[in-house]
């Protein structure tokens, strides 16, 4: 009987460790909940002050403190470590807010970020600022990029639109309030498309205009028919559309004045215009020409788009701009133009210049994280915004047929533009015609 017992006792004990190993590659979510946070927490607690201090994240503490404690406690004076002020863990890893001493900077715990993940043995660390003297270390204890799931509570939402997943576990969105224009580049097969559906997936269900210029005959973009206002599929319709979209962009600035104010935001809601997004896919297509007869169209297209990059975000028009390649190669007014747009998302690419081209002039230290994105993780990229921030995300796999049934879904949103009415696409006879959605639109807030 004892034998039998000692069997079932091994074999239980194999069969555990066994999920265990087994949940730790096909589920890691679980694996951290039930063993990566107790073990990654009790070892960040029993060795917090020691990795500080080997860090170099300590200071002196003040003369008051270090008197008290010598002659009051009669403790021999130690230098102090940012003091914890809460610890919380999460499906992804652990979040702990410090209160930093004087004398250090979060500069200085950013700069410390990689031997903390080695002493700490998680899978990256991230420092963000919360507020002047805060930090928070964001902890990921596995590879959260590995095999994408978006956080159940990203949502669209007034102008911004999750679209992937940090390295922190936490939803990237693309804000249109804060980054109004916006650059995608990316060599073939390294997601760009997909973060492209992604987006058009999260405005679908805004109550805004989405105008599509696809110039490889509308492959990518026709699909997404029933919920586009516009899409143009040649440069000269291109021309033609960006010509009307900048005479709207000055009848809209016509309406601030006459309400004596300088954003689309400051208008009353009931005379507020509906924002328009700009979808350009490979926008090398609008700037390269074939004879010398079609200069005159390509002045024309960089001209209009250069207007708006400028000038357009205050009265509610956006550039989303993807291509391969974006830069003086491509001629006149390119690099005037990337200029103007603020966002920057990097894929995997073919050559370190084209990263140069997206985040030397904003982010220098992202540069070389985008020249080593493997082949085999398409839809990874480097985000970075001109604060010199930066962060590696990737996007969930989303197929075009589930974008088109969202398209389809929220078809009744599309908005009564008439300047846009000439360039509505034709949408096919099979896709229903817009009615009454049972799922809300996400509203505008400001």
């Amino acid at each position: 009987m004892s034998d039998l017992t000692m069997w079932l006792e091994a074999t239980g004990a194999l069969a555990g460790a066994g999920g265990l190993g087994y949940a730790k590659v096909r589920a890691p979510r679980v694996y951290w909940s039930l063993v990566g946070m107790p073990v990654t927490w009790g070892r960040f607690v029993l060795s917090y002050r020691s990795t500080m201090d080997v860090c170099g994240l300590t200071v002196h503490p003040s003369g008051l403190r270090a008197f008290m404690t010598r002659n009051v406690a009669r403790r021999e004076v130690q230098p102090v470590p940012p003091k914890i002020r809460r610890i919380r863990g999460t499906s992804t890893g652990l979040r702990v807010t410090l209160r930093l001493p004087a004398g250090l900077e979060p500069a200085d715990v950013m700069a410390s970020s990689e031997r903390l993940r080695h002493a700490w043995g998680v899978h990256s660390v991230t420092v963000v600022e919360t507020k002047p003297g805060f930090v928070e270390l964001r902890m990921t204890g596995y590879d959260v990029l590995r095999r994408v799931r978006m956080p159940r509570k990203a949502r669209p939402h007034g102008m911004a639109v999750p679209v992937a997943v940090r390295e922190d576990g936490t939803a990237f969105e693309r804000d249109y309030r804060k980054a109004p224009m916006a650059l995608t580049l990316g060599a073939n097969h390294s997601g760009k498309s997909m973060y492209q559906r992604n987006l058009i997936k999260g405005l679908a269900q805004l109550p805004v205009a989405l105008v599509g210029i696809d110039c490889k005959r509308g492959v990518e973009q026709a699909a997404f028919a029933p919920r586009l206002s516009a899409l143009v599929t040649t440069p000269d319709d291109a021309a033609s559309l960006l010509g009307v979209l900048v005479a709207e962009m000055e009848g809209r600035f016509d309406l601030l004045s006459r309400h004596g104010v300088s954003d689309l935001w400051e208008l009353p809601a009931e005379v507020r215009p509906v924002p328009v997004v700009v979808l350009v896919d490979e926008v090398a297509e609008l700037f390269l020409i074939s004879s010398k007869k079609d200069e005159e169209r390509r002045e024309r297209i960089v001209t209009a788009l250069i207007r708006l990059a400028q000038m357009a975000r205050a009265i509610g028009i956006h550039l989303e701009i993807c291509g391969q390649r974006f830069g003086s190669d491509l001629g006149k007014g390119a690099t005037m133009l990337r200029a103007q747009l603020t966002g920057r998302v990097v894929h995997r690419v073919n050559d370190k210049q084209t990263a140069e081209m997206g985040l030397a002039d904003v982010a220098p230290d992202a540069v070389p994280a985008a020249s080593l994105i493997p082949m085999n993780r398409p839809g990874t990229a480097v985000a970075a915004d001109p604060s010199g921030g930066w962060s590696k995300i990737r996007t969930p796999e989303t197929s075009r047929d589930e974008v088109v049934a969202v398209c389809r879904e929220f078809a009744h949103l599309i908005p009564d533009l008439p300047f846009l009415e000439p360039f509505r696409p034709r949408v096919p006879a099979e896709v229903p015609a817009a009615g009454p959605s049972m799922v809300k639109p996400r509203p505008l807030t400001e």
